[in-house]
């Protein structure tokens, strides 16, 4: 059986109009207990208020209503360290910004259980990382996808963790990513104006706002909803046109969730190149792009590239940007598209 630890504390005046907010705002700060983590233990039936588990993260609250909740401690990671080579483009005693290469998992998983970043991490940094999440040392604050390249930061100390949890809580961190996507978002085509959740903003990007959920039959994906699920908004705007069969775009996150640019460009009816999950059976036009077609179809992973990361650091209060360029495999395919389209 897993260790616990009891955190008790009582809700204080002027309470916050919901559960998830009241704790995150009252909870005492050496806990250490980031947003994400308090919903997860909201959802996991181990907060009690007042003596009563509260599963609901909009229940209401009242001042000085009693706190109770049961918080397992961090453990050992199992997982053993990897002298695995690793991009770092920035390092202090809090945190560590990484750009990490298609094909790595980020967390060790029971499909992948070595070869991953935290297995290249701990051997990298050992014991200095942070142990919030219910793992010691893993530091991971948030992920991308296996086949999807890019900057992550990575958490060094327990302050740096809740920190970064706290913006990437409240969506003020930025991210931004690079894609290769079927066919050309046209803001004038009736048919994208018509897709539910799709709005074309002031500065002529496109927003589109959906909630996402993980899909009722097949586990291994996440679906559109409409009701449910967890709010999600991407920002697109198209930055190439190769020919009307392709694009260069660039989406900004304004949440995060699983796979969420690659179901929000499949459900506008632009699914990335090479994503075999949401990506379709498209092909692109050979007429229109000779051998770059043959790239394209070729092309193994989702064309997905977490170019651009800015935060607050954490302790410093130093606002940070970092910026990762396309990697070999979406360059030369850039590269060729551009060619064929001139």
């Amino acid at each position: 059986m897993p260790r616990t630890r009891l955190v008790s504390f009582r809700i204080g005046p002027d309470p916050a109009p919901r559960l998830d907010k009241a704790l995150g705002r009252d909870v005492p700060e050496e806990e250490s207990l980031s947003r994400s983590r308090l919903a997860r233990l909201i959802e996991a039936g181990a907060v009690k208020v007042n003596g009563v588990v509260v599963t609901d993260a909009r229940a209401k609250l009242s001042e000085d209503d009693a706190v109770e909740i049961t918080v397992e401690e961090a453990v050992e990671v199992a997982t053993q360290p990897e002298d695995i080579p690793l991009d770092i483009l920035f390092e202090d005693a809090d945190l560590v910004v990484v750009n990490k290469p298609a094909g790595m998992v980020v967390h060790p998983a029971p499909g992948s259980p070595e070869g991953t970043l935290v297995n290249a991490l701990l051997h990298h940094f050992g014991d200095d990382l942070s142990g919030i999440g219910g793992e010691k040392r893993p530091g991971i604050v948030h992920r991308i996808d296996k086949d999807t390249s890019g900057l992550l930061v990575v958490a060094k100390s327990d302050r740096a963790h809740h920190g970064l949890a706290a913006q990437f809580a409240d969506h003020s961190i930025e991210r931004e990513y690079q894609a290769l996507c079927h066919g050309v978002p046209n803001l004038a085509d009736p048919r994208l104006r018509g897709v539910r959740g799709v709005h074309v903003t002031s500065d002529g990007t496109i927003r589109i706002t959906t909630q996402l959920a993980r899909h009722k039959t097949d586990r291994q994906r996440q679906a559109v909803l409409f009701q449910g699920g967890r709010h999600a908004v991407t920002h697109l705007r198209v930055e190439e046109n190769f020919a009307g069969s392709a694009a260069r775009v660039s989406c900004r996150l304004e949440t995060g969730r699983t796979h969420q640019i690659r179901v929000h460009m499949a459900h506008i009816g632009h699914g990335l190149i090479g994503d075999p999950v949401y990506g379709g059976r498209r092909r692109v036009s050979e007429k229109a792009l000779g051998p770059a077609a043959a790239m394209v179809a070729a092309f193994t992973r989702q064309a997905l590239h977490a170019a651009t990361l800015g935060f607050v650091h954490p302790a410093t209060g130093e606002a940070l940007r970092f910026a990762a360029p396309l990697p070999e495999d979406m360059a030369e395919l850039l590269e060729a598209l551009r060619a064929a389209a001139a």
